[in-house]
């Protein structure tokens, strides 16, 4: 879900990264359903507000917002990749109040004190410099403009990414970690750091408060196929032979299967949902 330390944000999400997301969409998006509720109500966008969905991927939290701002509001979807904007746009491409941009919102240009809200569902954790990058949003916000976003904490405790993971590289050749808060999914998993970011780019208010949902992976096979595809094997697994592709599901499948319950799958995910103010 995230690019090696080697690849740049933009270019992973315009290839090898967004074909992904973009075949896994709508399993992604029901994955997610709870999470981005807890965003939405957190935000709590009102009428007539100008609104920034960073990472807005397929549109889905984009959509939400510019219905509940109506038509005297607006509001602008930003994303690196362009290949993940075609779906939005597909989508949603016919709502009024709703644009859809492709940039980079750590640094692209946004006019200064526009916005009321900026929202984010997991789309913060790639910035190479997050603080230079909040600053630059903060810039972007009014007076007593909102920031509210939703991003993971540590792998560990997040079951439903970690079992299938570890699983996984029983078999497949483990990478090198990351370096500590290098860009990526559990970039933000420190809040005490988080905290400090947010203060150095000078949000005050700031709100930082654990969030532990069940999240639905469907069937074990449907749950299987999306932690390989999309999950932090699957570069490794695309890259195996196929004797070894057969080895990771198999392996995938026992961790995963103590969790079947009717048929389907629900693990817990861990969150931090994170609110600020512009100073």
């Amino acid at each position: 879900m995230a690019p090696s330390p080697t690849v740049d944000q933009a270019t992973y999400w315009n290839d090898e990264g967004g074909r992904r997301w973009v075949a896994n969409i709508e399993r992604v998006e029901r994955m997610l359903q709870p999470l981005s509720q807890r965003l939405l109500e957190a935000a709590a966008a009102s009428p007539g507000e100008r609104v920034i969905d960073v990472g807005c991927g397929g549109g889905v939290t984009s959509a939400a917002l510019a219905q509940a701002v109506g038509a005297q509001g607006a509001v602008l979807g930003l994303d690196v990749s362009a290949v993940i904007l075609d779906v939005a746009r597909q989508r949603y491409g016919n709502v009024a109040n709703l644009k859809f941009v492709l940039g980079d919102a750590a640094n692209m240009p946004l006019s200064s004190k526009a916005y009321d809200l900026i929202a984010s569902r997991f789309g913060v954790m790639f910035f190479p410099d997050p603080t230079a990058a909040f600053h630059h949003l903060r810039a972007a916000l009014a007076p007593r403009g909102r920031l509210v976003f939703i991003c993971w904490r540590a792998l560990e405790q997040n079951p439903w990414m970690a079992i299938p993971t570890q699983a996984a590289f029983e078999v497949l050749p483990r990478p090198e970690p990351p370096a500590p808060h290098a860009p990526g999914p559990f970039a933000f998993a420190d809040a005490e750091r988080l905290r400090g970011l947010l203060e150095s780019a000078g949000f005050s208010a700031i709100e930082i408060t654990a969030v532990d949902e069940s999240v639905a992976l469907g069937s074990l096979d449907e749950a299987v196929q999306q932690m390989i595809r999309m999950g932090p094997a699957a570069a490794a697994f695309t890259a195996a032979d196929k004797a070894t592709q057969n080895e990771v599901v198999a392996a995938v499948e026992r961790g995963l299967a103590p969790f079947v319950s009717a048929g389907r799958i629900r693990l817990q995910s861990a969150t931090w949902l994170v609110q600020a103010l512009t100073a």
